[in-house]
């Protein structure tokens, strides 16, 4: 069963990695995923700055050197994966019988969607709100801070096995034990945000530092464990619901 990620989501954005697919009947959800209430209230307006900026610094805090804060390990990752994820599939359709149901990821308020090369726009509903969470939670810290007019950029999200093993013949990091295979997976970019306004620049370090405290808070919650990429620039991100902080 697939189902839209965002109200105003719109667009495709890797029509050439799918193929078309037939709906089949609405599937039941085996481990009975619940929304946890998160909702979003657009922060207010009030002392954001207008006019040009180039590359302004704005506040951050110092959480630790990335590599070293964001090193999960991908046997744990890949155990909450098997988990809550769906079977591998082989093709778009076969996102269409799968265990879970899986949610359909495209542009909207919270976050952007990058060109997908190795991957197809879809996670399972829990990893689905947490892109959400992390997208609006992202455009409210910036807010409090008096910058607007960012959002986060997703570039990787469900692959399959043919997709990995492509993957790996141009990324040596890459695994066959991808945990993306499963939905509950993505990737965001920490040197590309989209920028509304390309006449009002913020320091991108910064940017990517507000991405990281967004993602060490949620990661503190037990919502979701993360890996630091420095050669594909990226956060690796597995979705962890009911999993307590402490538990690594």
């Amino acid at each position: 069963m697939l189902m839209a990620a965002c109200s105003h989501s719109s667009g495709e954005s890797d029509s050439s990695m799918l193929a078309a697919g037939t709906a089949q009947s609405a599937l039941a959800d085996p481990l009975n995923f619940k929304e946890d209430g998160y909702s979003h209230s657009a922060p207010s307006k009030a002392g954001i700055p207008t006019g040009p900026r180039h590359h302004d610094r704005i506040y951050v805090r110092n959480i630790g050197n990335l590599r070293e804060v964001f090193l999960d390990s991908n046997k744990f990752q890949y155990a909450w994966a098997e988990r809550i994820g769906i079977e591998p599939i082989t093709d778009l359709n076969g996102a269409y019988r799968t265990r879970r149901p899986l949610v359909k990821i495209t542009d909207c308020d919270a976050y952007g969607v990058d060109k997908l090369t190795h991957s197809l726009p879809y996670l399972v509903p829990e990893a689905a709100q947490l892109l959400q969470r992390v997208g609006y939670d992202f455009i409210d810290t910036l807010a409090r801070r008096g910058v607007d007019g960012y959002k986060i950029k997703v570039t990787s999200l469900l692959r399959t096995p043919a997709t990995v093993k492509a993957l790996r013949r141009r990324n040596v990091n890459a695994t066959d034990s991808s945990t993306h295979q499963f939905g509950t997976t993505f990737d965001l970019s920490w040197s590309n945000f989209i920028c509304a306004d390309t006449t009002r620049t913020i320091h991108e370090g910064d940017l990517k530092n507000v991405l990281a405290e967004v993602l060490y808070n949620l990661r503190r919650q037990g919502k979701c464990m993360v890996v630091f990429e420095r050669k594909t620039a990226c956060f690796h991100v597995t979705v962890t619901p009911g999993r307590k902080p402490d538990e690594m």
